[in-house]
């Protein structure tokens, strides 16, 4: 990429056909997980296959119904690395099909970019800024300095329906 970013309605429509694509894949991959897995070079993987296909379902349920794409479309990045790293493990010698594993290497890292490409386009340009904390440091909490406040309270009756009931006054309660 150049550094430029998407604009941003442009990466909303953009996460949309994610979605789209991202549900299009995990239905093949969950309804055809052999020729899937043939296709990239997995062969005796399809279970793991067609377990990539729910999340992808997952994820391309997430992007479409969403007002927040962002982090779905993190997920999708975060599956991206998950394929690339199986990918890059059917590129071992002993494996036959190598040369479909590293096709279908490229054809994921390309998404991935275009994933993460949309995902740091729907951030703000600006960082928010913190709020300021409000000083209290000078306040003590109370509504007048204290040497105004001393002997203020010492005409205080406790009422009647706050002092301990005349039974219970043996176990604990002083008489007021």
């Amino acid at each position: 990429m150049s550094g430029r970013r998407i604009a941003p309605r442009q990466a909303q429509a953009l996460a949309q056909g994610l979605g789209w694509f991202s549900i299009g894949l995990g239905l093949a991959e969950l309804l055809a997980p052999h020729r899937v897995a043939r296709a990239t070079g997995l062969q005796g993987h399809e279970r793991l296959v067609a377990s990539y296909g729910v999340r992808e379902i997952a994820t391309g349920i997430g992007l479409l119904t969403s007002r927040d794409p962002a982090p779905w479309l993190w997920g999708r990045v975060g599956g991206d690395a998950l394929d690339l790293g199986t990918l890059a493990a059917g590129l071992r010698p002993a494996n036959r099909g190598r040369e479909r594993s590293g096709v279908a290497l490229l054809a994921v890292l390309g998404v991935a970019a275009l994933d993460l490409a949309c995902v740091l386009s729907l951030r703000p340009s600006r960082p928010r800024l913190p709020m300021p904390l409000a000083e209290y440091r000078r306040r003590s909490g109370l509504p007048r300095p204290p040497g105004a406040m001393r002997g203020a309270a010492s005409d205080f009756v406790v009422p009647e329906d706050y002092r301990t009931p005349e039974p219970l006054r043996p176990w604990g309660g002083k008489a007021a």
